[in-house]
């Protein structure tokens, strides 16, 4: 290489590092602008004005995944899923049920229809609980190798629906989310879990409060 060239090639150097800093500063300042607007959105959301009427009634959260086309929904393997949902609704003023509360009261084989769509199921086992709600929550999680990297990712998708004392749906959110993963799959799709949860109840929240006053059985 001739000195000419090598001193052009050396000269061009801070504006190719002043070109990536600038990138990467917006790339930043992107995450920072969706963030601070997801937040936005949700405190949105939770200011519907109905929360004196749901403080302190009993709501009961059920909880399935989907693993090639069958419902996995013994409630114990959702302890972590499940602290994660009830700890935003007990922020709103609700009374949740533990997974041991729920499997002493109610028949796995219950849960079992609950998931298969028998309405009668679910209704039995809020009596049973003396629940005002029952939310019903179902999570898709796949994991797969990156096609352009060695690395594990894993995706999440859920949809919860809540109903009413009657078993007639009131409010339902849907939430979609991915990552890498490394080597602890499990824990990664827990994380993207955790990282919905308070959108997806605040969304239910919300769409709960917008109903007529009859329908917030």
């Amino acid at each position: 290489m001739r000195l000419r060239d090598l001193l052009l090639m050396l000269g061009a150097l801070p504006l190719v590092a002043g070109a990536q800093g600038f990138k990467f500063s917006n790339e930043d300042q992107g995450q920072e602008a969706a963030k601070a607007e997801r937040q936005q959105r949700i405190a949105t959301q939770l200011s519907t004005p109905c929360r004196e009427q749901i403080r302190n009634r009993k709501i009961m959260v059920l909880i399935g995944e989907e693993v090639n086309g069958v419902v996995q929904a013994r409630q114990a393997a959702f302890s972590p899923h499940l602290d994660a949902i009830n700890e935003r609704l007990r922020r709103l003023g609700l009374r949740t049920y533990s997974p041991e509360e729920i499997r002493k009261q109610v028949a796995q084989a219950e849960i079992d229809a609950y998931f298969k769509n028998n309405p009668d199921a679910a209704l039995s086992a809020a009596r049973r609980l003396a629940a005002n709600y029952t939310l019903k929550g179902l999570i898709s999680a796949r994991a797969m190798r990156n096609p352009m990297i060695p690395v594990n990712q894993v995706a999440v998708s859920m949809h919860f629906v809540l109903t009413g004392s009657d078993g007639r749906p009131v409010a339902q959110a849907e939430a979609k989310s991915q990552s890498y993963s490394g080597a602890d799959v499990q824990g990664m799709a827990l994380t993207l879990i955790n990282e919905q949860a308070e959108e997806v109840v605040a969304k239910l929240y919300s769409e709960y409060c917008q109903q007529p006053v009859g329908r917030r059985k």
